[in-house]
């Protein structure tokens, strides 16, 4: 049966349904898109290799369950307002959830309970912040207690229970640092009692600056045996002041958190505490999942830290923790 005959041209009226028909067709499809969810994930820098497998863990698992992933983040560590900026704008386009790795406890608990309180799921990645988890906030840190064993363990090895070390980089304006410096302490006297910390300094957010600690502890402790630096910034001014001064290699270094390799490979850095920041931005983006169907949040996860060092750095399991493939 023919519907129309050849040449058939719709009437005006006709037309306008037509029109109608695909305006509400393009939204229909637009509003499809939309519900795949997008989620802001926000660490604290893009500036650092630490934080690139989190990117990685969070585009796999979002690929898993639906989401698309907004990142992005300041290029400085202390680029507070940087990171307020970010928060305030994915509030603000109430995005379907939040990751993020806060670069400063106190300013940014304000921001994070509004978040909390807009309906928006948080999850906290990395340090904690002081403000307990449950309803809409949750946590999944790196077990700094375990990170500050793991690091006596190894420079009581390599000193084979003697010597003396200095912590550089401590921050208390990340949580996680002070439980580091905390642990391997606590260790250290209960373990290995011949070890002595000579030297417990400040740090901050600026590799010259730990530098020229760096630099001062060593002149001031020509015998010193190693450095444990407690941050990324803290690991780069230590090895720049070894280099500098000639000395490394001679006095071990083991650093925190993944960014300098290549010394690794040479031994000039003896081992790094790496955070797993890839299970970090996996199993975050899973917790909102979950929330998004209503399941039940753990309302705080551990993920274990792994050492590195020259033996191990080219293993496939460590590799993918530091996304490090196709390198």
């Amino acid at each position: 049966m023919t519907i129309f005959s050849p040449g058939w041209q719709p009437s005006g009226y006709l037309q306008s349904v037509l029109k109608t028909f695909l305006f509400l067709a393009v939204l229909f499809a637009a509003g499809c898109e939309h519900g795949s969810r997008i989620v802001a994930v926000i660490p604290r820098t893009t500036g650092l290799s630490l934080w690139e497998p989190e990117h990685a863990g969070a585009e796999a698992a979002a690929d898993e369950h639906g989401m698309k992933i907004y990142w992005n983040a300041p290029t400085r560590e202390d680029d507070i307002q940087g990171q307020l900026a970010l928060i305030e704008n994915v509030i603000d386009k109430q995005y379907e959830g939040l990751v993020l790795s806060p670069d400063q406890t106190l300013a940014l608990m304000t921001l994070v309970k509004r978040a909390v309180s807009m309906g928006i799921p948080t999850v906290i990645v990395g340090s904690g912040l002081p403000l307990e988890p449950g309803g809409r906030l949750s946590y999944i840190l790196s077990d700094d207690d375990e990170a500050g064993r793991m690091a006596a363990t190894r420079i009581g090895a390599i000193l084979h229970g003697k010597g003396t070390v200095a912590i550089l980089g401590i921050d208390p304006d990340i949580s996680g640092v002070l439980n580091r410096v905390r642990s391997f302490e606590s260790v250290l006297a209960a373990e290995y009692p011949e070890i002595r910390v000579m030297e417990k300094r400040i740090g901050s957010f600026n590799v010259p600056y730990e530098q020229q600690i760096a630099e001062e502890v060593l002149t001031d402790s020509p015998h010193l045996n190693a450095i444990l630096a407690v941050t990324t910034d803290a690991t780069r001014g230590a090895y720049s002041a070894l280099t500098e001064l000639h000395r490394a290699g001679n006095v071990k270094l083991v650093g925190c958190d993944q960014d300098l390799l290549l010394p690794l490979r040479t031994g000039e850095i003896d081992s790094v505490i790496a955070e797993d920041t890839y299970q970090m931005g996996y199993r975050a983006i899973e917790l909102l999942a979950l929330e998004r169907e209503g399941k039940a949040v753990p309302a705080l996860t551990k993920i274990k830290p792994r050492l590195v060092t020259k033996e191990n750095l080219n293993s496939p399991e460590i590799r993918r923790m530091l996304g490090l493939f196709g390198r």
